[in-house]
């Protein structure tokens, strides 16, 4: 087995993680460019996370309120009547959601457990990111002090815990590695 052959797997990987995270970043890239130069708009991703953070909010017994900024392209997150948050369109989970489908072609399984897979796993992103911005708005107005901590640190690790769980479900049980390893 000559030297490529040896790592033939490994570099199929990269070329499939790598081709898909670059066809996907472009699509979203092109898409996004739309909203953007002098009459810069908030994309409709980056509102509906918005809206929906602000609903769970509010079943959740607290007022909440999200505002287009006056002159820039984000929402300013309102709880309790404080400016808590700022949601941009790093916030709606996108780019997740493409580093995710990017490793589950990676390490594909067929086509039906793929697709499930990716969309049953994207809606669990966007559920746990609305979750994650109504929790992050709770604590910042309760512990403005620790803002940084919380938006640096404490969220982060919860959506790229859930994600790389998710990822750990797939290669274990639904990809053609998990099949292998029967």
């Amino acid at each position: 087995m000559g030297y490529i052959g040896k790592y033939k797997p490994f570099l199929i990987f990269l070329v499939k993680f790598f081709a898909t995270y670059v066809i996907l970043g472009a699509l979203y890239s092109f898409w996004l460019s739309r909203y953007e130069g002098p009459d810069a708009s908030i994309d409709p991703a980056t509102e509906m996370v918005a809206r929906q953070s602000v609903w769970l909010i509010e079943v959740a017994g607290a007022h909440a309120e999200a505002v287009p900024h006056e002159s820039r392209s984000y929402l300013k997150l309102f709880f309790e009547g404080d400016y808590t948050a700022r949601i941009i369109e790093g916030c709606n989970a996108i780019s997740v959601m493409i580093l995710f489908v990017s490793f589950l072609v990676a390490f594909s399984g067929t086509l039906k457990n793929t697709v499930l897979f990716a969309f049953s796993g994207c809606i669990i992103i966007h559920i746990l990111n609305i979750s994650r911005i109504a929790l992050l708005s709770a604590a910042i107005y309760h512990f403005p002090e620790q803002e940084h901590f919380l938006h640096g640190v404490v969220f982060p690790l919860f959506i790229y815990g859930v994600v790389f769980i998710l990822w750990v479900i797939w290669v274990n049980r639904f990809s053609y590695y998990a099949n292998v390893k029967k």
